[in-house]
């Protein structure tokens, strides 16, 4: 007999935290958050999967088609988009400074050569959005597999949109506290606790839009691309393009009121559009 959504939710859930926890001690007690974050995004994905083939004997329904491309093209496109806005603000203001200078000649030495800040930059957006992306689709997959393609399918059935939305954010964020509270996962300079309320509202605004994808296409692929395309571009890009400053802290990246307001938005805006997935999802 198939398990009812709320079944499979705990168990999901249960089986995600024992095999976190695992990997939340070893990064804890090593001090290494790199050596083990790949395991650790690929705890969620391992519960799915586990989870549904207790439920059903197969891995049919989270998600798996790729479908429709526009909703890839909308995952990629919607972080940069955003990282614009943040970052190129507190560029401007002169909040914190664009190191893009900086940082083509600190490659120029490592190099023993010159390079042009503009051909420097141009490559450097160019590698990280293209073979970047590969590792980081397969990293974000492991999340994504869980958390859109189990839980918010399974939320959906209990509840409406905007309670998916937020029940799957919250434990999202939920997820990743300890790292905030325990490890170098967070903006120094700031207080964690603040830190930690601009991630919460950051994730919440996140999940409005990957549950929104999730639900409208039948598909988590959307999301994986979108969870992956905003770990490169604001980890792996903008961040490091911008110059530590006394109030850099507060603004930039995924601890800074920057994104936390970019979350707000993405709330209303897909608030505006739960009529569209107001209904179960369709298995896939």
């Amino acid at each position: 007999m198939m398990m009812s959504p709320k079944q499979k939710i705990i168990l999901f859930l249960v089986l995600t935290f024992l095999f976190s926890g695992v990997f939340y001690a070893l990064i804890l007690t090593s001090g290494n958050l790199e050596g083990w974050t790949l395991a650790l995004m690929w705890c969620p994905g391992i519960a799915a999967l586990i989870t549904q083939w207790v439920s059903h004997k197969n891995l049919r329904g989270l998600g798996w088609r790729l479908r429709p491309w526009r909703f890839l093209l909308l995952g990629y496109g919607l972080p940069i988009l955003y990282g614009l806005l943040v970052y190129g603000v507190v560029w401007a203001s002169g909040a914190a400074p664009f190191k893009g200078q900086e940082m083509a000649q600190d490659m120029a030495a490592q190099m023993g050569t010159s390079v042009n800040t503009t051909g420097f930059l141009v490559n450097y957006v160019v590698m990280m959005g293209t073979l970047g992306m590969l590792g980081s689709i397969f990293a974000a997959l492991g999340e994504e597999i869980g958390w859109r393609g189990l839980l918010v399918s399974e939320l959906a059935r209990l509840t409406s949109f905007p309670g998916a939305a937020l029940i799957s954010g919250a434990i999202w964020a939920l997820w990743h506290f300890p790292l905030i509270l325990f490890s170098e996962y967070n903006n120094a300079g700031a207080p964690r606790w603040l830190g930690m309320i601009f991630f919460t509202v950051m994730v919440l605004g996140i999940s409005f839009a990957l549950a929104w994808m999730r639900l409208k296409s039948g598909s988590f692929w959307g999301a994986v691309i979108l969870h992956a395309s905003h770990n490169i571009f604001i980890q792996g890009v903008f961040t490091p393009l911008t110059g530590q400053s006394a109030l850099s802290p507060y603004l930039i990246d995924e601890f800074g009121v920057g994104l936390a307001l970019v979350g707000l938005a993405l709330i209303l805006i897909f608030w505006s559009k739960r009529a569209e997935v107001e209904q179960a999802p369709t298995p896939s």
